[in-house]
């Protein structure tokens, strides 16, 4: 069981930092092969999402309605508004129709559920008792290194930041038994942060 855990370890972030951008793929071209190594995985270490349960459900729905609840207001108040319009705009070479329904939704929040909370976790709670939540959640940060790093972001922050979130998505998914809050709530946190930005622009009259 530890060598199967520290194999399930090795491989997210060898995929996320070294083969995956060794591919040089597109933003299509990444969403599939993505979900293609995230279902592999889930196969090869037996991953359960169980995504029709519904505490799953109900627990995923509440916490994503917080979020865009959050998203909401931010939009509303002037300040947060110009604030949000001041970012940059960091969207891939996409329609954000196409961004926010199928590369986020497919190839970021469905492959990292499948292997991080479906799979990897789990199996390292199997292994290491408690601790394995820890580490879960430490190795989904350091599978985003090499993101942060093309978007010139502060690595370490990154790693930190991902980590926690991390940690919530694996609370949710520990307290449901189910892949699903977690994911739900993933999907209107990066959903919500990439339209944001360019609902706010056109609200104060930016450009898209």
């Amino acid at each position: 069981m530890a060598v199967k855990a520290l194999v399930a370890a090795v491989l997210p972030p060898l995929w996320s930092n070294r083969v995956l951008p060794a591919l040089g793929l597109d933003i299509r071209g990444r969403t599939a092969a993505n979900t293609g190594f995230a279902a592999a995985y889930t196969l090869v270490f037996r991953g359960a999402p169980n995504w029709l349960s519904p505490r799953g459900l109900r627990a995923g729905a509440i916490a994503a309605g917080l979020v865009v609840s959050g998203y909401a207001a931010a939009l509303a108040v002037p300040a947060t508004r110009r604030h949000l319009a001041g970012l940059d705009d960091r969207g891939p070479a996409v329609h954000t129709v196409e961004w926010t329904a199928l590369h986020i939704p497919g190839g970021t929040v469905l492959t990292e559920e499948l292997v991080y909370r479906s799979t990897l976790t789990p199996l390292l709670e199997q292994a290491a008792g408690a601790a394995g939540t820890g580490l879960g959640a430490f190795v989904f940060g350091l599978s985003h290194i090499q993101p942060a790093r093309a978007a010139a972001d502060p690595i370490a922050a990154t790693v930190a930041i991902t980590g926690i979130a991390g940690l919530v998505f694996d609370r949710l998914r520990r307290d449901t038994g189910s892949a699903t809050a977690p994911a739900l709530l993933h999907l209107a946190l990066n959903a919500g942060g990439a339209l944001a930005p360019r609902l706010a622009r056109r609200l104060v009259g930016g450009r898209r």
